[in-house]
This record gives structure tokens, C-alpha cells and sequence, in this order.
């Protein structure tokens, strides 16, 4: 029989060994394997984790073969973290095979640990953040003193869409719009679609310009659709791309019980003499909020009055002529405002609205189209990333630049060590050279807003 012992740290010898015709002392020499273990997965830029898929795989874990030097089967233990240096050590789960699922649920469980929730009102507790995860390879039952070889760190970036009103029921779908005709082109990130309240049904409301587009989930190719046929019911046949024949604002709604969809023309937007373009337009656009199925703008008014209307047309068109906070298409219904900057939100399932002074940023300096007097060109909440203001696209020149609210210098920031991080030091204008660019604000930590200039 043989007798097999663990002595020191990398040396397995088996004793003891007794055969038919002799004594033979057999020494097996486990070692440090010749490859390390490494992660073969390709991750995602980002994971949505929600109750309603917690029993959904959010990610399949795979990872090559260390070669121990021994014929002993290897075993995994596949670990997670809400720290890189893996402090407090989570375990997910072990296995004798290459790879293992990790469903949203025990993400959730790891967010948690990491201080994160989806509940926007524990302001010390963000709805986004990193989960760190590494794969422990060993050979036998993992004791003590036993070989072993640890994968480097991956970094995944997790959401919790906030619940931010209670009962909507919207969330953010796993499908996305993808092309040409999108802002992010054929590498994504995708335009997002939503849940609703019908089953099965999705919609994303997306600005497209000429070109073509395809639907994907969880912004990666393979079972990616189209339409081919052009009859209205998504396949995935080559050669399916979508076209968009014209630039506009589209809402996309697919049926995922028979594949169906529709592309139309739809968009929310704020007309009238109050409003920046007055009554001729074209409107100030209002944009999708999930997190409260409502649709927001921020703007800049004089005294005078506005209406709501849909596509820059007169077909579809609210005022409030009771002024009880609730759009109708009575007569005489202009709403009156003020001169100001606001937060408009419009709730269509109910038509309640509402309009509240807020803060608006905007570009100002020697570089931008209205140099140092302004009116500033003004950024755009992103209105799923509380904090978040963008503007997609400005032509600069050769000059300085400062972020500041509402066309005053009350607020006014900038960037004194070129670091991205933007300040209230003095002499601390941002240069820039002649382009165009994309500028993203993050005001999410107000005690550390960033720009990203690109």
C-alpha cells in the first residue's frame, strides 16, 4: 500500500510503499506551478444588480490550469473583496472546475458588505462602486502549508439603480441599442432600455443620428438582433443591421415575448416666450429619469410663459390653466414663470409636474464661443447619475476655461494642479488648446468634483 505525507512547504513524499517483488520509497515534489492562475474572462464595463434579477448569473468566473507538478486534481476557491487588499475576504464559492457562475444575489451580498445600497437618501452610502475579486488555486484539501497560487486582483463596477421613487417599478433592462446611428458608435457603451409596466415589454429613448443600429444585451455580441426582413420583428440573420435614415430623438420598444418593436419619433420639450428659442422653438428637450419614470429638464428662463408639447409639433400639447400643478389642454393654460434657472419634472402617467428653482453649470472663458461675458454654454444633467452634468460636444479654441452656476461667479470652479480635480483656488483657469471636445463634471462628492476633458 502506500502511505502519502505533506512535508515542508513544497514537498509531497509518499513512504511506506510495498510491492510485489521489492521496497520501493517513492517522492512526489509538488511545486510552484510553472503558469500562474489568471482570470480568461472578458468582464463588462459595468453591472446593473437589482432584486428582481438576483437569481440571475451576473458573471460566469473562468480561469486557466496552474501545473502543480503533481497528478493531483487542483481546486478553487473563488474570492471577492470590498477592498484590493482583500482585508476581509469573502468567499464565493469552491470548485474542482475552471470556472464558476456568481449570481446577482451574491454580488448584492458583496455590495453590501463594500457600504454600497440603492436607497438615495443614505447619502454616506452611493449607489455605485468596485468589487474586487481573485481566484485561489491549491492542490489537495487547501491546508495550511499546502501549494498554492493566487490570481491577480479584476475590478468590477457595480450599480444599484437607486429606488428613488417608490412604486415606479422602472429598471434599467440588460438590452441595449448599439451602431453608427448611437453617440457611443459600434463599441457602446449601449443606450440603455428600461422595464415597464407591461410585461416583457422594454423601451429606450435614444438620440440617433444617420446610420444603423442592432439590439444586444449587457452591451456584448452574440445573440444580438435585428431585423432583416424589415417586417417588424427582430431576427438574427446576417446582415440585419437597422437603419436610421434620419438624426432625431426615437423611442424603441420591444415586445421580448414575440421579438416585435417599433421606432418612432417621440420627445418631450418646453416652448413659449419664457422659454430660449420662444414660441417658434424648437424646444428645449426634456429627458428620460428612470429612477423616477419622469422626464426632466434643467433651463434657463425670462419672465413670460411656456407650454409642454411633444416632437415640436401643436398636435400634443399641455399647459395648466387650473394652475393646481397638473397639465391639461384647456384653453388659455400658458404657464407663467418668472426669470430664473430650473429643474422642470413631468410625470405623463399622471401629468403632474412640477418647477423648481435649481442650480445650472456652464462652460465660461477666453476658449468657449461666448468668451469670459458669457452666457455660459450650459451642461446637461445626466439624470441616471445624480451629480453627473455633460456637454457632448463644444468647439473650443486656444484659451483658459472655468465650470461655474448659473452664469455668476458666486460658484465658480477650476483646476489649479491639472489633476482633474476641480478647485476654488485662485489663478486656477484650465487651458485648453483648439478642438472638440467632451466635457463630464462629477459633483456626486462635493467635497472632491472632477472634469474630464476629452
Amino acid at each position: 500500500m502506500k502511505n502519502i505525507r505533506i512535508i515542508g512547504l513544497f514537498i509531497l513524499t509518499a513512504l511506506g510503499f510495498t510491492s510485489c517483488e521489492d521496497d520501493d520509497n517513492l517522492i512526489y515534489t509538488a511545486k510552484a506551478p510553472s503558469e500562474d492562475i489568471a482570470f480568461t474572462s472578458t468582464f463588462l464595463s459595468e453591472y446593473v444588480l437589482t432584486d428582481a434579477t438576483k437569481t440571475n448569473i451576473a458573471e460566469r468566473f473562468v480561469w486557466n490550469s496552474p501545473d502543480f507538478g503533481i497528478a493531483t486534481p487542483n481546486a478553487y476557491d473563488l474570492q471577492g473583496s470590498a477592498t484590493e487588499d482583500f482585508a476581509e475576504v469573502v468567499e464565493i464559492g469552491t470548485t474542482a472546475e475552471n470556472n464558476l457562475g456568481v449570481t446577482v444575489e451574491k454580488m448584492l451580498e458583496l455590495a453590501t458588505t463594500a457600504g454600497l445600497d440603492n436607497d438615495p437618501n443614505t447619502v454616506d452610502m452611493p449607489n455605485t462602486g468596485v468589487l474586487y475579486f481573485r481566484v485561489r488555486a491549491y492542490i489537495g484539501d487547501g491546508a495550511e502549508n499546502a501549494p498554492e497560487s493566487f490570481s491577480e486582483v479584476t475590478t468590477l463596477n457595480v450599480v444599484l439603480p437607486e429606488d428613488i421613487e417608490a412604486g415606479s417599478g422602472v429598471e434599467m433592462s440588460s438590452w441595449g441599442i448599439v451602431g453608427s446611428a448611437t453617440p457611443n458608435g459600434w463599441d457602446g457603451p449601449d443606450v440603455p432600455f428600461y422595464t415597464t409596466e407591461e410585461a416583457n415589454v422594454i423601451v429606450a429613448y435614444a438620440n440617433l443620428v444617420p446610420g444603423e443600429i442592432k439590439l444586444r444585451e449587457n452591451n456584448t455580441w452574440g445573440g444580438d438582433l435585428g431585423d432583416a426582413t424589415l417586417d417588424g420583428i427582430l431576427d438574427a440573420d446576417p446582415d440585419n443591421n437597422i437603419v436610421i435614415a434620419e438624426a432625431g430623438t426615437y423611442k424603441v420598444t420591444i415586445n421580448l415575448s414575440d421579438n416585435s418593436y417599433t421606432i418612432e419619433e417621440y420627445f418631450w420639450g418646453i416652448v413659449g416666450s419664457a422659454a430660449p428659442n420662444g414660441w417658434d422653438g424648437p424646444n428645449v428637450k426634456l429627458a428620460y429619469d428612470y429612477n423616477t419614470d419622469t422626464f426632466k429638464a434643467v433651463v434657463q428662463l425670462v419672465d413670460g410663459e411656456m407650454k409642454v408639447r411633444m416632437n415640436d409639433k401643436w398636435d400634443t400639447s399641455y399647459g395648466d390653466g387650473n394652475l393646481d400643478g397638473v397639465l391639461d389642454t384647456e384653453a388659455d393654460n400658458n404657464i407663467a414663470v418668472t426669470a430664473g434657472y430650473y429643474l422642470l419634472t413631468v410625470n405623463f402617467n399622471t401629468l403632474e409636474y412640477s418647477l423648481e428653482e435649481t442650480t445650472i453649470w456652464g462652460l465660461v472663458g477666453s476658449a468657449t464661443p461666448n468668451g469670459w461675458d458669457g452666457p455660459d454654454t450650459k451642461f446637461t444633467p445626466d439624470f441616471g447619475n445624480p451629480g453627473v452634468w455633460i456637454i457632448d460636444s463644444i468647439d473650443l479654441v486656444d484659451g483658459e476655461i472655468k465650470v461655474r452656476a448659473n452664469d455668476a461667479w458666486d460658484a465658480s470652479y477650476g483646476d489649479l494642479e491639472s489633476d482633474g480635480v476641480l478647485d476654488t483656488e485662485n489663478d486656477n483657469n484650465i487651458s485648453v488648446v483648439t478642438g472638440t471636445y467632451k466635457v463630464t463634471i462629477d459633483f456626486s462628492d462635493e467635497a472632491s468634483p472632477t472634469i474630464v476633458i476629452e
